[in-house]
């Protein structure tokens, strides 16, 4: 029979005629495995540099250079539990809609080949972040571990799935903190906190209603959930961020002056649960900040009066 088209065998790793896919070049190896590493979601690291900023260091040189390798450290590492998430979900992702083209479910990227390039990046990650400092080595660690065990298991129990997506956001406030040897303040903590369960509960919302009846075959867990209680969670969590980020400027040193950036967050979120709700949109946070111009303004916006504050106030 004439094939038509490419057709994925057993396991993925090869396709119509029994052949191994392998790619073209070795430029085309490093173009998937970069792709594999999700640099669009390296976005999410940059609330490294919020411990830097909020010291009032931004314009130190030697702490800007530490927290720049900080934030490298993490895109890497990160991009091993990336590796290691889809090669565990490949068979599932081949059923998403956007997920089946990623490298690994798509068969562009080798099992073998991904794993040796997972093992050499976390061993370089691991390396570097010790270099910088032993306590924020050891916080990349448990970052790598917790997310194994997310990938193995708690991925699949329903709330803990979305917790553990914020831990791994306060682990990087926390290590961002850790790299240039000062403290973030609780109230900070919890917003970074409550900011990430906001994200990670519109992303499951996503989920949710694009996969509809074939949610449980891609993610399980997605059948212990509702759009009824995904609505109501994100309520409570959109309130309670507001309020905890209210405080956090009244209890700061500059209350009068950082009270004045509490409306882009308000305005941020709020446009944000105008893209989950009226446009179906959520299921990729770093895709929005890049492409929507209301939420990418908004952001700068607020970074840049806090950056002034901060510094002039």
């Amino acid at each position: 029979m004439k094939q038509t088209g490419l057709q994925l065998k057993r396991g993925g790793e090869s396709f119509a005629g029994s052949q191994p896919y392998y790619p073209k070049s070795y430029g085309g190896f490093i173009r998937h495995l970069i792709l594999e590493l999700r640099p669009k979601q390296w976005t999410k690291n940059l609330i490294v540099f919020a411990a830097l900023i909020f010291s009032e260091n931004i314009f130190d040189a030697e702490l800007l250079i530490r927290s720049i390798g900080a934030f490298f450290a993490f895109c890497f590492i990160s991009g091993t539990v990336y590796i290691l998430n889809d090669i565990f979900d490949r068979e599932k992702d081949r059923l998403h809609p956007t997920k089946k083209y990623r490298p690994i479910a798509s068969g562009k990227l080798s099992v073998t080949a991904a794993t040796v390039s997972g093992i050499v990046i976390l061993t370089f990650s691991l390396a570097m972040s010790f270099y910088l400092d032993y306590l924020f080595g050891v916080i990349m660690a448990f970052y790598f571990l917790i997310n194994v065990a997310y990938t193995l298991r708690l991925k699949h129990v329903v709330i803990v799935d979305v917790m553990i997506i914020a831990l791994g956001f306060i682990l990087r406030a926390v290590s961002g903190a850790v790299v240039i040897g000062v403290q973030l303040t609780s109230w900070f903590l919890i917003c970074t906190m409550l900011l990430a369960l906001f994200l990670a509960l519109a992303k499951r919302r996503h989920e949710l209603v694009l996969l509809q009846d074939e949610k449980e075959e891609h993610r399980p867990v997605l059948g212990e959930y509702s759009t009824h209680l995904l609505d109501q969670l994100i309520s409570i969590v959109t309130a309670a961020t507001i309020m905890a980020y209210a405080l956090y400027t009244f209890t700061s040193d500059k209350p009068v002056e950082l009270m004045f950036t509490i409306p882009f967050v308000i305005y941020g979120m709020f446009r944000y649960l105008y893209l989950v709700h009226i446009r179906n949109q959520g299921g990729s946070p770093e895709r929005i900040l890049l492409e929507d111009k209301h939420i990418l303004l908004t952001v700068i916006l607020y970074g840049v009066s806090v950056i002034i504050i901060l510094k002039y106030f």
